[in-house]
């Protein structure tokens, strides 16, 4: 297929990282393929065996949200980047993942709804016929009901109070979303079988689960499945 044929798309992606402890593995291996990360979605895509299906990318921004637990981390329970535009702002996303050290967390479960919250209240790009708007999550562990770490003074204005609320922000096929577009948005959980990433499963439309071993750091998923896993997204 010639390259002026293919499905071209504008690709936004958000990464929710558990940054506690026992997800050291994951972060050194986002760490380790910073520059090359952008290469290897499009040598993927370039590669699909179907030809009928070969898509292109148009653009790719990246953004960033790396989470803990508000109780036990307070004003270091959340860390979010702006979207860095790939592969020309290569280097400010890699200096981004690099300053991610693995820590914290107090009791397993994290607080990883407000940080899905967070990334499905991203700018998204609006631009373009074709368009993705990926939310990928990387933990080990379960999450705290949202509002959980509410007492908190670190804990953000302006999240959801519920997780009726927070779906209702995902949208579903008879109820848009005011934040995410309905046709582009995909949920790419890499995340253990366990409330409430399991009501997730269920619930929500465009999900897609790699269920994780909890307390394992996710050892289990190499770089090249992730990969795969996103490009299969797109």
């Amino acid at each position: 297929m010639q390259a002026d044929m293919m499905m071209k798309y504008n690709v936004d992606m958000v990464f929710c990282i558990d940054a506690t402890g026992s997800m050291k593995k994951v972060i050194d291996m986002v760490k380790d393929n910073a520059l090359n990360f952008y290469r290897d979605v499009v040598e993927s895509m370039e590669n699909a065996p179907d030809q009928m299906q070969k898509k292109s990318i148009n653009t790719m921004r990246i953004r960033v949200v790396i989470y803990r637990d508000y109780k036990a981390d307070h004003d270091m329970a959340m860390m979010t980047t702006r979207f860095f535009k790939l592969p020309e702002e290569e280097e400010q996303f890699r200096d981004a993942i690099n300053s991610v050290q693995a820590h914290g967390g107090g009791d397993e479960p994290e607080d990883g709804l407000e940080a899905l919250a967070y990334a499905i209240r991203s700018d998204w790009n609006k631009e373009g016929i074709k368009k993705r708007n990926i939310i990928v999550v990387w933990t080990d562990a379960s999450t705290h009901p949202i509002g959980y770490g509410s007492s908190d003074p670190a804990y953000p204005g302006g999240m959801p109070r519920s997780f009726s609320e927070l779906t209702e922000w995902w949208g579903d096929e008879q109820m848009e979303s005011p934040f995410i577009n309905d046709n582009a948005k995909r949920l790419i959980l890499f995340a253990p079988e366990r409330p409430a990433w399991t009501d997730i499963v269920d619930s929500w439309n465009n999900v897609i689960h790699y269920p994780s071993v909890a307390g394992e750091g996710m050892e289990e998923f190499t770089y090249r499945e992730i990969i795969d896993a996103i490009y299969n997204s797109i």
